[in-house]
């Protein structure tokens, strides 16, 4: 069984993208017969428009893999775009991709509501993520609930190649987590960089301190119980708490009599004590910068090795020898 995921180099890595992606990739790096993880810096294009910002979020993304468990002789780790093949094959898959299948996609629609420019890059964003998945016939894809259409569309899309050229790829299988589907941001909207309403991993103490003291909480009064259906600090608290300790955080909340000051401060110890390992070994392993190059250096050999027969496998397929 192969296990396949990614994540963008769009920023500093946040709660989001460990929860949502990171954390269970780790773990399936010792349940899996491989495991295979990406950069996907082309995916960031999207958004990024600062090359030297790009090239150092490659890093950064990296860097917080290997310090949050990755071993680079289990897993196969790699920068997207040191495998050219990626692009031949999302115009194999184009060639068979209604537009309908596209313009019923949500996260374009939301993109480009929020300000991002309508590119056919965003508007195409599927595609690309269907070839990153095929081109290494992944068998298991570890998402967010928010990724899941994306990988229904390609699941899709290698089932129609398949019904016209012949059984040529794995249909991927997605593994959620709907315990952490969607980590919320501190304004209570799915975290993400878009939004800027992330808690940052690896940044500066200070304001990961003052962003958890920032998050969006109503003017309940100290000595009234507080909401906690729906409540951002519960959400977030049930990601570092046993089932009892987040019970009790609730019930405490639901007595009244705290201002909800004392509910983010007793979060915030939470989290740092969740990462103080993680980011003990970060500022390590910061210490040298050739890791990082051997690590994608390798990883891309290996993969293109990985990705070269299901190419020419689809080339052959369409008739492109």
């Amino acid at each position: 069984m192969r296990v396949f995921s990614g994540v963008q180099p769009s920023g500093a890595l946040h709660l989001g993208n460990y929860f949502g992606m990171i954390e269970r990739a780790i773990a399936w790096q010792a349940r899996a017969e491989e495991a295979v993880y990406f950069v996907a810096d082309y995916h960031a294009l999207t958004s990024v428009s600062d090359p030297a910002a790009l090239r150092q979020s490659v890093r950064e993304v990296t860097l917080a893999f290997l310090a949050c468990g990755l071993d680079p002789q289990k897993s196969l780790f790699f920068r997207q775009s040191a495998v050219p093949e990626v692009h031949e094959l999302a115009w194999l898959l184009s060639c068979v991709t209604p537009m309908g299948l596209l313009e019923r996609c949500h996260s374009y629609k939301d993109k480009t509501a929020r300000g991002l420019a309508a590119s056919h890059a965003l508007f195409a964003y599927p595609v690309l993520m269907a070839a990153d998945i095929l081109l290494y016939q992944a068998n298991v894809v570890p998402v967010g609930k928010d990724q899941k259409q994306h990988l229904e569309v390609a699941r899709d899309i290698a089932q129609k190649f398949n019904d016209q050229f012949g059984a040529t790829f794995t249909l991927p299988e997605p593994d959620i987590a709907e315990t952490v589907a969607v980590v919320p941001g501190t304004d209570g909207q799915k975290m993400s960089k878009s939004y800027k309403n992330t808690l940052d991993l690896f940044g500066d103490p200070k304001s990961f301190a003052k962003a958890v003291m920032g998050i969006k909480t109503d003017s309940t009064p100290v000595a009234d119980p507080k909401p906690t259906e729906g409540s951002t600090l519960v959400a977030l608290f049930s990601l570092v708490a046993s089932k009892e300790e987040t019970a009790a955080y609730v019930a405490d909340l639901a007595k009244g009599g705290r201002g909800y000051g004392d509910y983010k401060k007793e979060l915030l110890a939470r989290l740092d004590a969740r990462f103080a390992p993680i980011r003990e070994k970060h500022a390590e392993l910061s210490k040298d910068p050739q890791l990082v190059d051997d690590v994608l250096a390798d990883g891309a050999r290996r993969a293109r090795l990985l990705a070269a027969p299901t190419l020419e496998k689809a080339r052959r397929a369409v008739g492109i020898n």
